[in-house]
């Protein structure tokens, strides 16, 4: 038998074994967010997936937030000052996971949701996220949130859905999140993870998001940003522009 077709042999015999069921850490920035988190951590209390951790980090919070965690939580770490990529980052370097789940603090997932990761983000893949679904029934909702698994799915657009996906020893090799941006850092990340691996979307799970940014800024002025965003992210560099300056 040749090399080639030991090689080969080889790796079909790998992918045919058991895969060891990967400890995950559950990763949850969270600002000001006593109203939403409490069910976001009940939601992954439920799991049925044995092997994971809940990394809460807190940060700038002027509310009860870190009340609302430390019971339900592995780990909750406080910050003095806001700050999402900082406190990801944080999160990630403490991280005693294989596999890294960044979730917002108002996205709850399905009881099953871990298991579902485990299962089908293998070591060929870089960075991903789940199927997106609202929080309301609400047309416009539902028709935003299925363009944007649409765009997950079919790998027009690497972003996320409340949800990001990813190994933590490749997370810690590209350095994680650029904790200076404030614009499209999640598929910036991705960006980067997929030297290692392909981007996964998980279509069996979702993530259901509450929708109460849209309800207060209005469905019409999120779109309108989300255009602006892409219009510029064409002809310029937004990796110094602030949030602020597009809205």
């Amino acid at each position: 038998m040749d090399l080639k077709h030991l090689k080969t042999r080889i790796l079909r015999a790998l992918e045919r074994a058991p895969r060891r069921m990967p400890m995950i850490s559950v990763i949850v920035p969270a600002h000001n967010e006593e109203a939403y988190l409490g069910a976001t951590l009940d939601a992954l209390n439920r799991q049925d997936y044995g092997n994971f951790e809940i990394l809460v980090v807190a940060n700038g919070c002027t509310d009860g937030t870190a009340g609302v965690a430390r019971e339900k939580c592995s780990r909750l770490v406080t910050l003095d000052a806001k700050g999402l990529g900082v406190s990801r980052n944080l999160g990630g370097r403490l991280a005693a996971g294989d596999l890294l789940v960044f979730l917002d603090a108002d996205t709850l997932l399905e009881p099953h949701a871990l298991r579902t990761i485990a299962g089908q983000f293998n070591r060929r893949h870089g960075g991903g996220t789940l199927k997106g679904q609202p929080d309301s029934d609400r047309f416009a909702y539902r028709v935003i949130y299925g363009l944007k698994n649409f765009m997950h799915r079919f790998v027009v657009r690497n972003g996320s859905s409340g949800v990001i996906i990813c190994w933590k020893d490749q997370f810690d090799q590209v350095g994680g999140f650029k904790e200076h941006l404030e614009l499209r850092e999640n598929s910036e990340l991705i960006r980067r993870l997929k030297r290692f691996g392909g981007y996964r979307y998980i279509g069996a799970t979702a993530a259901t998001t509450s929708m109460r940014r849209y309800d207060r800024r209005g469905v019409k002025h999120i779109v309108w940003l989300w255009i602006k965003l892409w219009f510029a992210s064409l002809f310029s560099d937004l990796s110094h522009r602030k949030y602020e300056s597009v809205r």
